[in-house]
């Protein structure tokens, strides 16, 4: 799956990746729903930590479609819940 972190750019994740990155969206979900920013700044910066990590980047030049969008590392909180679904910013 191809993930677009928005002002960084494009990874490739494998799919078994997505249980470990379902909790920290759950969390983050939580987070938000409750007001916690110090939360939600904390558990985006380890959700996107986590795509960096498990992920391969793309290179610059590639223009694959993203099957998932992530908020850039610095997006507040009210920018981040007009991305949300009801799943969260992950589905599933």
């Amino acid at each position: 799956m191809i993930v677009r972190i928005m002002g960084e750019g494009q990874v490739k994740l494998s799919d078994d990746r997505f249980a470990e990155l379902n909790k920290l969206d759950d969390e983050l979900l939580e987070e938000m729903e409750n007001g916690d920013g110090p939360g939600f700044r904390r558990t985006l910066d380890q959700l996107l930590d986590a795509v960096r990590r498990l992920g391969e980047p793309l290179p610059d030049d590639a223009l694959e479609p993203s099957e998932l969008i992530l908020p850039a590392p610095d997006a507040t909180l009210e920018e981040v819940r007009a991305m949300l679904s009801d799943d969260g910013l992950i589905p599933g």
